[in-house]
């Protein structure tokens, strides 16, 4: 893909009203270097900005205890508002970067939880098909929904996390988990609408477990499994529903920014044990209200986003 930059001053480019980025093939910037058929002074930027990202959300995560998509796709859509990208492709590139920057994540969590044996297999079994099912099927809708409807998705299910963790609410469906198509249905709405919003599955799959009087740290370990279901063919499936659309970041695989992927992962994982010590200082209940108030935060900044601001 090339880009042309308008005007080639690379100073007036971001945070101005002359940001845009235009997409236009056969051309490129005026007398600017390029690699990989983009202007380097708009890779570099770009570059940097996804660094700082990458950072920032290490930082929350390790504050937080969490380490997907509830943190990367906000912070990525600001990154990618502030850039220029489209709003009719932003929101899926958020998604599907997320969703990409989750899997080796999850590979690792996965297996450091099983090799304790916190992981109940049965329900990883149970839910295996239905999710990627429902993946698979939030993939599809990427190409051709509307950006609204991936915000709505966010903000339903981060309202629904908010007020459970800001007024510490003690929900129960039932003594155990359910069995036949209910379970099923279950892993069916975890793929879908995690695939919607960018994330591992965790918060979901976390929350239904609870609901059902799991332990926490069985619920916790087990959603490590959800999320490979999720991040792997949801990853696969937005670089698929993104192929040849227009108006996407420099060096995209369809809805997957790779320069996102290879620099927004490492960094995060290097600056979580920033947020890990800061966490150790606060007690319990004060990081499960302050995650509540930043879900919070974030929906109310999804829901302005779609009233035009």
């Amino acid at each position: 893909m090339k880009w042309l930059v308008t005007p080639p001053n690379l100073s007036k480019l971001y945070g101005l009203p002359c940001r845009a980025l235009l997409r236009k093939r056969g051309t490129h910037s005026g007398g600017l270097p390029i690699m990989f058929n983009v202007p380097l002074g708009e890779l570099a930027v770009f570059a940097v900005a996804l660094v700082g990202a990458g950072a920032l959300t290490g930082i929350l995560a390790g504050v937080f205890g969490v380490g997907g998509g509830a943190l990367i796709v906000p912070v990525l859509y600001e990154l990618f508002r502030f850039l220029g990208v489209p709003e009719d492709v932003r929101m899926a590139v958020c998604v599907g970067t997320s969703l990409a920057i989750i899997v080796p994540t999850s590979l690792r969590s996965f297996q450091a939880h099983k090799a304790r044996g916190a992981v109940d297999m049965d329900i990883i079994r149970a839910w295996a098909v239905p999710c990627i099912i429902g993946v698979v099927l939030g993939a599809i809708f990427a190409r051709y929904a509307s950006p609204a409807l991936f915000k709505m998705v966010f903000i339903f299910v981060a309202l629904l996390n908010a007020v459970r963790l800001i007024f510490d609410l003690p929900w129960r469906f039932g003594t155990d988990m359910p069995k036949g198509p209910l379970m099923r249905a279950y892993g069916f709405i975890i793929g879908l609408l995690s695939s919607l919003m960018g994330i591992g599955g965790g918060q979901i799959s976390t929350m239904i477990m609870t609901f059902y009087n799991r332990p926490i740290h069985q619920a916790v370990s087990t959603s490590a499994g959800v999320g490979i279901l999720i991040s792997i063919p949801g990853a696969l499936g937005y670089m698929a529903a993104g192929f040849d659309k227009a108006g996407l970041p420099p060096l995209s695989i369809g809805y997957v920014s790779a320069i996102g992927l290879v620099l927004f992962a490492p960094v995060s994982v290097w600056t979580a044990p920033i947020g890990v010590k800061l966490a150790h200082s606060l007690a319990k209940r004060t990081l499960e209200r302050a995650f509540g108030i930043f879900l919070l935060l974030v929906s109310l900044r999804f829901i302005a986003s779609l009233a035009g601001y």
